[in-house]
């Protein structure tokens, strides 16, 4: 485990790079299959059905990117919850028409918002959700920062679902691999830093507001990706 004891956040270069930019669009296509190969959609949807006992009308997902994680997602989900809003928040959404398009044949209304994360959920306006997600993002945010956005989160919905990259041997050991895939050079340099940043043990339930009320679940979910969820209990 030597190295991976503490979570180290570097900086990564997809996040540097302009979305128009070939390898940032080739970086994207190796971040969909990582999804598939990691099982991170079927994660979350176990996730949220485990703790999203009725229905939801609202979600928000943070850091959605071009949506399509979700809308696999919301593929798996629309039968039983068929008439859903949903917030896809990210500082540069790269939502196409067509995907768009297909949350509609599904029932679910989508509404894009171009911000900040902490921006947006900090404002006094921001409007409350039955579910907050988010997938390989929180990550990106020291211990400090962290805090913070959890506990914004946690001010506007009484359900927060995440699954982020496992800080262990072997997840570490495969990213370094993914030059077998075909995977670019922006991919290969920001797969280890990913998992560098990443949790382990009760990482993030350790910086969760001191709150009563609060259920916290936190653990590995497969080889790869450490699951949590946050749901506030009724009194």
């Amino acid at each position: 485990m030597s190295g991976l004891q503490r979570r180290r956040v570097e900086p990564e270069i997809l996040d540097e790079l302009s979305p128009a930019d070939p390898r940032a669009v080739a970086s994207r296509r190796d971040l969909g299959r990582l999804n598939a190969l990691m099982l991170h959609r079927g994660i979350l949807v176990n996730l949220m059905r485990r703790h999203l006992t009725l229905p939801p009308r609202r979600i928000l997902e943070i850091g959605a990117g071009d949506g399509r994680f979700m809308l696999a997602a919301a593929r798996r989900l629309a039968k039983q919850w068929p008439d859903v809003d949903l917030v896809l928040l990210d500082r540069q959404p790269l939502v196409r028409p067509e995907t768009l398009q297909a949350f509609q044949r599904l029932g679910w209304r989508v509404q894009i918002v171009t911000a900040d994360v902490f921006d947006w959920t900090e404002a006094a306006g921001a409007p409350r959700f039955d579910a907050v997600t988010a997938n390989l993002f929180l990550h990106h945010f020291r211990e400090p920062a962290l805090a913070r956005l959890l506990r914004a989160l946690a001010a506007l919905s009484p359900t927060i679902l995440a699954t982020e990259p496992l800080r262990a041997p072997f997840p570490l050991f495969a990213s370094r691999m993914l030059w077998a895939i075909g995977a670019n050079d922006v991919t290969r340099n920001d797969a280890p830093a990913s998992v560098r940043a990443g949790f382990s043990g009760r990482d993030i339930s350790a910086l969760w507001p001191h709150e009563e009320g609060w259920r916290l679940e936190e653990g590995r979910r497969g080889l790869f990706t450490q699951g949590f969820a946050a749901r506030r209990i009724a009194r």
